[in-house]
C-alpha cells in the first residue's frame, strides 16, 4: 500500500462519517414530526457502510488472496434505510391534530440520547481518520525533506 492509498482510505472514512452525521442531524430535526408527505410519522434513518472497491465473494477467495494482493480500499455508504425494528412512540394527546380515534399520537422512533451517542461516535471516527490523514501527510513531508 502506498502513501497516497492511505490518503484515499482516510478521506473515504471522513466522507462516510460526515454523511452519517448529516443523517443523524436529520433524525434529530424530525424527532417530533408526526406527519410526513405520505401522512405517516417520520421513521429514523440508519446508515450502513461497506468496504469500497473489490467485492469479495467467499472466504476461500479472501484466504487465497490475503497473502499478497488483498488490501482495503476504504469505506463507502452502501445504503440508508429506515429503522423498522424500533417501535414508534405513542403518547396520549387528544388535542393533537394527528391523534387517532382513541386520542393517541404516534411519534417517530427517534431517541435523542441514542442519536447523540451516535453523533459522538461518528465525530470521533471522523477525528481518527483526520488524525491518520495528517500523520500520513507528515510522513510524506519527512520523506520529501530527506530526499533534499
Amino acid at each position: 500500500m502506498g502513501i497516497f492509498s492511505s490518503f484515499d482510505i482516510n478521506a473515504s472514512g471522513m466522507t462516510a462519517q460526515r454523511y452519517r452525521m448529516d443523517i443523524i442531524s436529520e433524525n434529530v430535526a424530525n424527532a417530533n414530526t408526526t406527519r410526513t408527505e405520505d401522512g405517516t410519522p417520520y421513521r429514523r434513518k440508519v446508515v450502513t457502510f461497506e468496504q469500497r472497491g473489490e467485492q469479495v465473494g467467499s472466504f476461500s477467495h479472501v484466504f487465497s488472496r490475503a497473502s499478497d494482493s488483498y488490501k482495503g480500499q476504504g469505506v463507502r455508504v452502501s445504503k440508508v434505510s429506515e429503522d423498522t425494528w424500533t417501535d414508534m412512540v405513542k403518547a396520549y394527546d387528544p388535542s393533537h391534530p394527528d391523534a387517532d380515534e382513541n386520542g393517541y399520537v404516534t411519534y417517530p422512533n427517534v431517541n435523542i440520547v441514542t442519536e447523540m451517542t451516535n453523533l459522538i461516535d461518528a465525530s470521533r471516527s471522523y477525528e481518527a481518520n483526520a488524525t491518520a490523514f495528517n500523520a500520513g501527510k507528515s510522513i510524506a513531508l519527512k520523506g520529501l525533506e530527506m530526499g533534499q
